[in-house]
């Protein structure tokens, strides 16, 4: 009686908190560490996160599958699901399994990555009351020990066992019914889960959190609307005291980490309303910024806004990539983002400092990025109830990039296009639309709208090459040492040449691709793997000798 009135107290502490646990236990180090999650794509028969490892590069160091040899790609197996949707997920894969979500519900699976054989399915319900922008997705697991963590729409972080799928905690972010949500792969840092949410289009107010990885006890928490005790709270004025409390700021991307700074570098939405910033005056930190917090305590170390005083909605949760550059003859430690708003930039990453920032898609907001970091904007360039033509509407969007750094060439999918912006007044109100106006597409810029997959240098934000896609595309990008590059175009599998941009190969797999590609190595041979429509469906090269 003593131990189970003892196991109560404790269930009844973590719901205090915020947290619910089935079982008191602990982790299973015998699996994933976090050394092996310091280690990344050094270990070439483990993808143990989102970005494979920390710099967020997704540059495979495998060799195998060639631009000589990869004609020869055939499909190994393909898994399919029952789930209506699509897959936005990228598998993570440890001892010979991929470990995988799916839309809509609350889903995950365990399959045996030589075969496509299933091991487990997890599925639970969701309310029927979410409110969500962007459709029902998710983007996958993040992993640590024997637990696969994963965000749910309903703004749940969940921890299942690796093992069976079974619920091990869960803890509640916040309320949906005010239209928060969550939809992408956590973070693992330590023992933590570091994950963000999303809907800053219902007027919340954005944040980063971070969970003890063992009990779900939410550790530490950052909020991305300076509230009065942040310095940064001056800059949300105007004729609304309260518009930061749901001023946007959602953290819907999956951020990096610097080990050597126990720095976590998370990118920041849209402030709000999107389009209507009448009532926030100000530039509105820390809404499209770059933060880097300590990892160990949230606690904010610098920061770096894209847009102040955002009204065009771009997003700047673009994942951060990190490298080390040689730039006007000084090795740095940079981050590079290719953002939503059309410039690309190559940051200091221990001082915030811009380094690099130019555009790379046509960009008419602003006109250049001045020596203080900050934008100079273009006169007549705010949304307006007649409509106002502004560039990009979207530019470079959520899509992984990837970065090789042989080649020293950062490879984004962008879209080139223009929108008709209109604004009008709107009232805060719980969980309803908080936007404020909408974009339209410009009516007459028939063949100037258009998608391409880029090759940036970041020293420069130079343009060496690019492949337009005849249809859109939503798929991230994946390169390898052998010189090859991974993506999707609407329903197929593309391969090119990572110098040139040239196709080499295709497959066309049958479902939308919105996911990014991974490859790994098992019993002596390198598969890559992509989720498209509802299924997984895994390539490799034949096992018998062409002739």
């Amino acid at each position: 009686m003593p131990y189970k009135r003892a196991r109560i107290g404790v269930a009844l502490l973590l719901a205090a908190v915020g947290a619910w646990s089935i079982a008191a236990q602990p982790l299973d180090n015998s699996w994933v560490k976090p050394t092996d999650l310091l280690k990344g794509l050094e270990e070439p028969s483990q993808w143990l996160s989102y970005h494979g490892d920390y710099t967020g590069q997704r540059h495979s160091p495998l060799t195998q599958i060639t631009p000589q040899n990869v004609h020869r790609l055939t499909a190994q197996w393909t898994f399919q699901t029952d789930t209506p949707g699509k897959f936005e997920a990228t598998p993570l894969l440890y001892d010979g399994v991929l470990y995988f979500t799916g839309p809509t519900t609350d889903t995950g699976w365990a399959v045996d990555a030589r075969s496509g054989r299933q091991i487990w399915h997890h599925r639970r319900g969701i309310p029927s009351d979410v409110i969500v922008c962007c459709g029902l997705v998710n983007t996958g697991f993040g992993m640590l020990g024997d637990r696969l963590f994963k965000a749910v729409i309903d703004a749940r972080v969940v921890a299942l066992s690796a093992k069976t799928g079974h619920v091990v905690w869960e803890a509640t972010m916040a309320d949906h019914r005010h239209g928060y949500s969550a939809t992408r792969a956590p973070l693992v840092v330590g023992n933590k889960v570091i994950i963000g949410m999303a809907g800053a289009e219902y007027g919340v107010r954005g944040f980063l959190d971070a969970y003890d990885a063992e009990s779900g006890v939410r550790v530490w928490r950052f909020y991305m609307t300076a509230g009065p005790d942040d310095p940064g709270h001056r800059t949300w004025a105007g004729t609304d005291p309260n518009a930061w409390q749901y001023g946007g700021g959602s953290t819907w991307m999956t951020g990096t980490y610097d080990p050597e700074q126990n720095l976590v570098f998370w990118g920041t939405g849209n402030a709000g309303p999107d389009y209507d910033g009448r009532n926030r005056e100000g530039d509105n930190l820390y809404t499209a910024s770059l933060v880097a917090l300590d990892a160990d305590t949230g606690t904010r170390r610098w920061h770096y806004q894209y847009t102040p005083h955002d009204t065009y909605d771009y997003d700047a949760v673009q994942v951060p990539v990190l490298a080390d550059l040689t730039i006007n003859g000084e090795r740095r430690k940079v981050i590079m983002v290719a953002n939503r708003n059309g410039f690309f930039y190559t940051l200091d990453r221990t001082t915030g400092k811009v380094l690099v920032a130019k555009p790379i898609v046509h960009t008419t907001w602003a006109k250049e990025i001045d020596a203080t970091g900050r934008p100079v904007r273009l006169p007549g360039m705010d949304p307006s109830e007649e409509g106002t033509r502004i560039c990009p509407q979207f530019g470079p969007n959520w899509a992984s990039p990837s970065y090789d750094p042989a080649l020293g060439l950062f490879f984004v999918t962008v879209r080139e296009g223009c929108g008709e912006f209109f604004r009008w007044a709107v009232e805060y109100r719980p969980g309803e639309s908080f936007r404020g106006g909408v974009p339209q597409r410009v009516a007459d810029d028939e063949g100037e709208s258009y998608m391409a997959l880029r090759a940036i240098d970041p020293t420069t934000a130079e343009m060496r090459w690019e492949h337009r896609f005849t249809t859109s595309s939503g798929a991230g990008v994946l390169t390898t040492a052998s010189g090859l590059l991974f993506t999707g175009s609407a329903s197929s599998l593309v391969t090119m040449d990572s110098k040139t941009g040239q196709v080499l190969w295709g497959y066309q797999t049958g479902g939308n691709i919105g996911s990014a590609p991974i490859t790994y190595m098992l019993d002596g041979r390198q598969y890559v793997v992509i989720a498209s429509g509802t299924t997984l469906t895994a390539f490799a090269l034949p096992t018998w000798a062409e002739p």
